[in-house]
Formats: C-alpha cells, structure tokens, sequence
C-alpha cells in the first residue's frame, strides 16, 4: 500500500507524524520515534522565555568585556573569568539537539518554537534553520488574560510573530494554535496571507483543575482522548478546500480509526504523542498497519485516493453545512435520550 503523503512540502514516507512533546528530548528517543516508523518527528517545544534567556546572557557577556577591556592585565584578577566557550543553556542544547538528531534520522525533523509575544526570540528561528531542521513549527500559546485586549489585536499578535518568523527562515513553517477565535476560518486564511505553509490544528488549552482540600489550582497535562479529536476534525474538513496549505491533526488519536477519520476529513498528516506515551514508540507500525488494512478493505491504493472524501465539498455554503449537522445531531439526540425519560 502506497503510505506515503507530503507535508509542508515535505515527502513523507507516511502520514503519521511524531508531536511535539517528551519522547523526543534526546537523539536516541528520536531515532527511536523514526525506527519506529513514523513519517516525520517534532522535536518538544522550546519556549521564548528560553531563548530570550540565552540571548540576555550573551548581552551580558559582552557588556563585561567591553567593561574589562580597559583594565590593567594584572588586575584582571579581581573579575569573574569570562570562559570562551559559551554557557550551554537550555537553548543551545536544543540546538544541538535539532544538528545531532536530523543527521542520525532519515525522517524529516521538525524544530517547535513556543511563544506568544514578538521580540529578538524570533530570530533563533534563524538558528534552528542553519542546525539542520527541514521546517519548523510555531507553536502560539496565548490566553489573553488582559480583559480589556480586543479580539483584534489578538489575532495581529498572531501575525505579526507568523511574518516575523517567516521574515528569518527560507525552511516551510507551520502554525500551531487554538481554535478560540470569533472566526476562526477567516483568521486561518490570514495566517496563510501571512506566509504560513500549514496550520496544525490544533494547540491544547491546559486548563488548571481545582483542589478543593488544599484550596489550590493545580497545573496539570493529561493525554488526550478521542473524543478531543471532534474539533480540529470538524475545522479540518472545512478547511480543506479553502486553504492551499499542509492541514496537520493532532489530538485525540488512540486507534487506526482516529488516523482514518482524521485522513477522511483532509489531513496530510495525523500527529500523536499520546498514543505513543500510552503504548510505547513501536505503536506507531500498529496504527500504520491498521490504517493499511483499512485501505486496502475499503479499495484504495493510497493515502492520497481516500484524503478529503468526507471534507466539505468545495463551493458548498460551509456555514450552511455546519448548521445542518448540528441540527441533525440534536434532533437524533433527542429521539436517542428522550425515550430514556419518563
């Protein structure tokens, strides 16, 4: 079976993709993910308050040896020694990371960037590029906690990082959001506007719980589950006929089915950590196998033949399209449950 799909422009020997996320923080856990049969892995994030913590340090650095310079060479003494090799923070390990695991896989590695203002983190994009990674990912995470920040300017925040990003690198780039926007279709066609090559849709939201002995909110992440996979399905299927970019799936995959509806509704690729982490980086050959199976029992020769077939169909009213199932569901909601009552 012909598995193989192309992704940010990408040639991909599979459609199922590695997420960002924590089994890919080492170059043995990516050659793993590879070895395991995935057709792409992202690397985990790394966020902008890393990057902006490097670049702090180097400005540091500098301004102390130009304070020094003037000093008498014995009385260099009295300074801190500054080391000519540079202080291995967390952002340049990850730049390690992405030149040492791109070399070691025959799979694309993808870079995550995880930020949510502008600023001179955007730059490192730049970096990540000239290590080796073959696209990057930009990831936005921002709730807008400020009540009196208007929709608008939400979104301008958005793209004015997209275009920032896209202004340093050559290599594809593709956004990873949230889907609470007012209109989330026109903002998906402004980031393509912009110069996004794909939208991975979509970011999770990690709402905090609430403990109710010790009165505290309590952070937290739990996998995803299937029914997660509704939303960006559903956007997903609108989306494919209106956008010239990579749709990327994530969330909600667990089975060989989870691949095939997200397929079925437009996705170039189905990304998955929580499968993984659930049961074991060599799950990926099962969730390929099934989706193989289920091609050939359906008659497709490939990936590309069964894409798209239950996306709404170009030129239909999509609004019109949404309404319809919505009332559709809710009027056999009410034959399914109304008989329980009485």
């Amino acid at each position: 079976m012909n598995l193989q799909t192309n992704y940010l422009g990408l040639p991909l020997r599979n459609p199922l993709v590695a997420s960002a996320g924590p089994l890919s923080q080492t170059v043995d856990q990516v050659k793993g993910l590879a070895d395991g049969g995935v057709g792409a892995v992202v690397l985990y994030s790394l966020f902008e308050e890393q990057v902006r913590a490097q670049l702090e340090q180097a400005e540091r650095d500098v301004l102390l040896e130009e304070e020094h310079a003037d000093m008498f060479p014995e009385a260099t003494s009295y300074f801190p020694s500054m080391s000519s090799e540079p202080v291995e923070t967390v952002a340049a390990k990850y730049l390690t990371l992405v030149e040492r695991a791109s070399a070691a896989i025959e799979v694309p590695l993808i870079a995550s960037l995880n930020g949510s203002s502008l600023g001179s983190w955007v730059e490192f994009a730049r970096q990540l590029q000239e290590a080796g990674a073959a696209a990057l990912e930009l990831n936005i995470y921002f709730v807008p906690g400020d009540t009196s920040l208007a929709g608008p300017d939400v979104e301008q925040r958005h793209l004015d990082i997209v275009a920032a990003v896209k202004q340093n690198v050559s290599i594809p780039v593709a956004v990873k959001l949230a889907p609470y926007f007012s209109s989330f279709g026109s903002f998906a066609l402004r980031l393509v506007e912009t110069g996004a090559d794909g939208l991975v849709l979509f970011n999770r939201f990690l709402q905090p719980d609430v403990d109710i002995e010790r009165l505290e909110v309590v952070p937290g992440v739990e996998l995803s589950t299937p029914s997660e996979a509704r939303l960006p399905r559903t956007w997903i299927a609108a989306l494919r006929h209106q956008v010239p970019v990579s749709l990327a799936a994530t969330s909600g995959v667990e089975t060989a089915d989870d691949v095939v509806a997200y397929l079925l509704a437009g996705a170039d690729v189905v990304m998955t950590t929580s499968a993984l982490v659930r049961h074991g980086r060599d799950y990926a050959r099962v969730l390929l196998d099934g989706l193989d199976t289920w091609l050939t029992r359906k008659g497709f020769d490939s990936v590309g033949a069964a894409r798209g077939l239950l996306a709404v169909p170009a030129g239909a009213d999509a609004s019109g399209y949404q309404r319809a199932g919505y009332v559709t569901a809710l009027e056999k909601a009410k034959s399914r449950y109304g008989s329980l009552v009485g």
